[in-house]
């Protein structure tokens, strides 16, 4: 068996004409519609990118014990169990998280990897005194803070200094990598190839001709990194904004386009199964917001793409399943596919299962934020969970884990002098692990959260989750289906004592 695993990031289902898309050509997307099976109610699992990741290689859910961090000791990872029974796995990314503290352990599970350098704050080139003033009129000023050097913006713009030409870019130098393994490797059998770009994730930088259909009336310095936040811009700088995303979605199509071509040119669609799919999707000014991590996960974020196409189930390409799947289930697929076994611990189900039939009934996604709401979708209701007085309840927030790392850094010593061991849990093959509780800070997206009120959505009558459904009954019903899903996970005491005041 031989498989490609196409992986965008913060891709927006709603920008690819398949799916009803209006906002621009996606002709790649299109042709890969018609080459393969569409899901059309495929949810994220824990938010975001490495916890997105985390679920993806371990087939269970992790937002219920960690925030962002490593995959752990006891975690079962896909591309390690593929490698380790002679599948050869091999992974190609620009997603520079996978480098910092908080995901070091996720890309050694390969074969073989390829890091393309450059997206977003990517410690890549080093510039000791930037040409402050210059920069400083190039850019917005909502995106510039050069007077700080740990800030989200000074690599991007010293990068983006060396980002000239098409070929500079990390998602295209990603793409050509992919398709050199692809070329070494079309005739041999049994790998796995994990391409992955950071594209479409802000900041949202394309080579000029994907912007030169999408004209707006802003003449302002660039402006291409939305803030986590409602929407403030004027109207030039919101067409600014989207337009910039818009771009970024032509070039992640054009990308797509060249493994398409490969894909026909050497008949591989004969032997090589092809998997698209992204870690969540983004806000684009939906319920006057931008971006993710502050708002409650409306289905801009939770409801994401995913095409599948396998040769074993062609007769199928062109058709569309509603059954309700979600990125856990990435790891029991592969698994499945490459004839191996899975794993106990492992909670997602095969996606080979509804090649060749649709399921609308059993199944649902449960989804979220580590101390966030909870949300649970069946693909016909959605139902976001928050305790009463969300804010102001017990903050006392308890992390599990063995890797004592943030997204960026080590737990703080204030964090770690709280540390004691706790009983295994389920999942972790009969490990205790450290219970560290979290120090709050008022930059954490669990401070500044908004709108943290308990909901339900009727999906078929309301898909854009506008109007709030105020059945109790229907709220009872889908609560006891959330608390019944979590409690397959064994999660900690106090997370079902503060979110539904189980002891």
């Amino acid at each position: 068996m031989k498989t490609v695993f196409l992986l965008f990031d913060s891709l927006n289902k709603r920008m690819l004409n398949s799916y009803g898309g209006k906002y621009i050509e996606t002709p790649n997307f299109n042709r890969l519609a018609k080459k393969s099976v569409q899901f059309n109610n495929h949810y994220i699992g824990s938010m975001p990118c490495m916890p997105a990741r985390r679920d993806m290689h371990s087939g269970r859910l992790s937002f219920l014990h960690r925030a962002w961090g490593p995959l752990e000791p006891f975690d079962n990872s896909f591309p390690e169990m593929l490698r380790l029974n002679n599948t050869y796995t091999h992974l190609v990314t620009d997603h520079y998280h996978y480098f910092e503290d908080g995901g070091a352990t996720y890309h050694n599970r390969f074969n073989s990897w390829d890091f393309i350098r450059g997206q977003e704050s990517d410690p890549w080139k080093a510039m000791v005194q930037p040409p402050l003033e210059k920069l400083r009129e190039k850019y917005h000023q909502s995106q510039f803070n050069l007077s700080d050097r740990e800030g989200k913006y000074y690599n991007y713009v010293i990068n983006s200094e060396f980002i000239k030409d098409e070929k500079d870019f990390p998602s295209v130098k990603c793409f050509q990598s992919g398709l050199d393994f692809l070329n070494i490797n079309k005739d041999a059998d049994n790998w796995f190839l994990q391409l992955e770009t950071f594209d479409p994730h802000e900041p949202f930088f394309a080579p000029e001709r994907f912007r030169e259909k999408l004209k707006t009336n802003y003449r302002g310095p660039r402006l291409d990194w939305p803030q986590y936040d409602k929407v403030k811009e004027n109207d030039e700088e919101v067409a600014e904004l989207k337009a910039n995303y818009l771009a970024l979605i032509g070039l992640c199509d054009y990308l797509l386009g060249t493994v398409l071509d490969f894909f026909d040119s050497n008949n591989l669609w004969e032997n090589t199964a092809l998997i698209l799919t992204t870690d969540h999707g983004f806000m684009l000014g939906e319920h006057d917001w931008w971006a993710k991590n502050r708002m409650p996960l409306y289905n801009e974020i939770a409801n994401i793409p995913l095409y599948f196409s396998h040769p074993d189930f062609k007769k199928y390409n062109g058709e569309q399943r509603n059954v309700v799947t979600q990125n856990i289930d990435l790891m029991p697929t592969f698994m499945t596919m490459h004839g191996h076994e899975i794993p106990k611990e492992v909670k997602g189900k095969s996606i080979l299962n509804f090649l060749d039939k649709d399921n609308e009934s059993d199944y649902c996604a449960l989804y979220g934020y580590w101390g966030g709401g909870i949300n649970i979708s069946d693909g016909k209701y959605t139902y976001f969970h928050y305790p009463e007085n969300f804010n102001q309840y017990d903050r006392t927030r308890y992390q599990y884990t063995l890797m004592p790392t943030n997204m960026r850094q080590f737990f703080s010593n204030e964090e770690l002098q709280t540390a004691t061991m706790h009983k295994p849990f389920n999942f972790t093959k009969n490990i205790p692990v450290m219970k560290v509780n979290k120090i709050l800070k008022k930059t954490d997206p669990h401070v500044t959260l908004v709108d943290t009120k308990s909901a339900l959505y009727n999906l078929k009558e309301d898909p854009g989750q506008l109007n709030q459904l105020h059945d109790n009954d229907l709220i009872c019903r889908y609560k006891d289906l959330m608390l019944k899903e979590i409690k397959l996970y064994d999660p900690p005491e106090e997370l079902l004592k503060n979110y539904f005041k189980e002891n």
